[in-house]
C-alpha cells in the first residue's frame, strides 16, 4: 500500500480551543495545522506498515487502545494478493506505542471490549464464512485467544458478520451483507463451551420502526424497515442528548441508523433516523477534554483529533461511496445532528473508518 502524506488539514465546524490529554499529547508526532474555524488539533497516533495495513474497528479496554488491521484479507476470508490469511489485532499504549499483538484468521471487521470479562471480541468475515474470536490480554499467553464457530451455518440472513457491541452484558452482532430477504439484522450471541457461539435474532431487516427525524413531516410514523446493508453498531453513551443508553445499528448503504431501546428484552422498540449522508462508525464525545481516535484505512494510520468538545456530540465516519452509491469520493470525519439526521463536515482530510472517543 502506498502511504499518502497529508500536507494540509482542512477542518470545518463549530468546535473551539485545544485540549489534548497529557498522555495522548505525547503520541508520535506528525506535522499538522489546526483549521481556522474548528481549531481542532489533528496528529498521527500510530501507523501501519507494509505487512500491517487497513486499520478498521477500534476499541478501549483496561487503559489500552486496540485496533484491527485487515491486511488485505478478503471479506469472506479470501487470501490477500500476497497470500496473507490473517488480520492483526494490536494493543497500543496511550502514547501510541505497540504493547501487544495477536493474529486472527480471516478478515477482522468487528472489535469491541467486554469490560466485565476483561476480554476483546473480534468478528471476522463480513460477507460469508463468519465466526468470532475472543482475546483475553490478562490471561496466560496460551489461553489468551479462543475461536468460536457459530451454531448456524450458513447464517439465516445469508451473509457474514460485521460490528459487535456488548449491551447490558449481551453480545450483539450486525448481520452484514444479507442475501436473504427479511432476515435478521442483528444477532445476540451466547458463547458456549467447546467453541460454539449460539445466535438468536434481535430484530429483522423488515421490522417496524418509528420515524425519528423531527420536522420531517413523517416524524412518529410507524414504518417497515427495508435494510440492505447492516454494518457498524454501538451502545449510545449517557452523554448523548438523544437515544442515551440505546443500541444503534448503522445500515450504511441505506443511509439510516436504527436506535433500539430494550434491545435484548422481549419487546424492543426501534427508531429509524434517515441520514443525509452514508456513514460507517459513530462515536459520541463524553467530556470536553477527551480525544477522538480515527482509523484511516487509505493512509494506513490512526489519527488523534482533539479540541474543546461539546459532550454528547455524535461524530461519524462519512462514506459517500457506500454499497449502494459507488461514487468516487473519499471518506471524511463528520458530525451528526441526532434530531434531523443532517451530517456536516468536521475533518475532510482523514478518510475516516473506525472511531473511538477517549475521555
Amino acid at each position: 500500500m502506498t502511504k499518502q502524506v497529508h500536507r494540509r488539514w482542512i477542518i470545518a465546524g463549530a468546535v473551539a480551543a485545544l485540549g489534548l490529554s497529557a498522555e495522548l499529547a505525547a503520541a508520535p508526532a506528525a506535522a499538522s495545522t489546526a483549521g481556522t474555524d474548528a481549531q481542532l488539533s489533528v496528529r498521527v497516533f500510530a501507523s501501519g506498515n507494509a505487512t500491517m495495513f487497513q486499520p478498521d474497528d477500534i476499541t478501549w479496554l483496561d487503559s489500552t487502545v486496540y485496533v484491527v488491521w485487515q491486511n488485505g484479507v478478503g471479506p469472506s476470508g479470501q487470501p490477500s494478493a500476497t497470500g496473507v490469511t490473517t488480520s492483526t489485532v494490536v494493543g497500543y499504549s496511550l502514547t501510541g506505542h505497540r504493547v501487544a499483538t495477536w493474529k486472527v484468521k480471516g478478515h477482522a471487521d468487528g472489535l469491541t471490549a467486554d469490560a466485565a470479562s476483561h476480554r476483546l471480541i473480534v468478528t471476522v468475515n463480513e460477507d460469508g464464512n463468519a465466526s468470532l474470536f475472543t482475546i483475553s490480554p490478562l490471561a496466560p499467553v496460551a489461553d489468551q485467544e479462543q475461536h468460536y464457530e457459530f451454531n448456524l451455518n450458513p447464517l439465516p440472513h445469508g451473509g457474514g458478520t460485521d460490528a459487535v457491541s456488548v449491551y447490558h452484558g449481551d453480545i450483539l452482532i450486525s448481520a452484514s451483507a444479507p442475501t436473504v430477504a427479511n432476515g435478521p439484522a442483528v444477532y445476540r450471541a451466547v458463547l458456549e463451551p467447546h467453541g460454539v457461539a449460539v445466535l438468536q435474532p434481535v430484530f429483522f431487516d423488515n421490522s417496524t420502526a418509528t420515524v425519528a427525524n423531527i420536522r420531517s413531516g413523517v416524524a412518529g410514523r410507524q414504518v417497515a424497515l427495508a435494510l440492505t446493508d447492516p454494518d457498524s453498531n454501538e451502545v449510545v453513551p449517557a452523554s448523548s442528548p438523544r437515544f442515551a443508553g440505546d443500541f444503534v445499528l448503522d445500515s450504511q448503504g441505506d443511509q439510516e441508523q436504527i436506535y433500539v431501546s430494550g434491545a435484548t428484552g422481549t419487546g424492543p422498540h426501534l427508531w429509524v433516523l434517515a441520514l443525509t449522508q452514508s456513514i460507517d462508525d459513530t462515536a459520541w464525545t463524553t467530556d470536553a477534554g477527551g480525544t477522538l481516535l480515527v482509523t484511516d484505512g487509505v493512509d494506513n494510520e490512526i489519527f488523534a483529533v482533539s479540541g474543546d468538545f461539546i459532550p454528547g456530540t455524535a461524530y461519524v465516519a462519512v462514506t459517500p461511496a457506500d454499497a449502494n452509491n459507488p461514487v468516487n469520493r473519499p471518506n471524511y470525519l463528520g458530525r451528526l445532528d441526532l434530531r434531523t439526521g443532517d451530517v456536516s463536515q468536521a475533518v475532510t482530510t482523514i478518510q475516516a473508518k473506525g472511531l473511538l472517543f477517549i475521555p
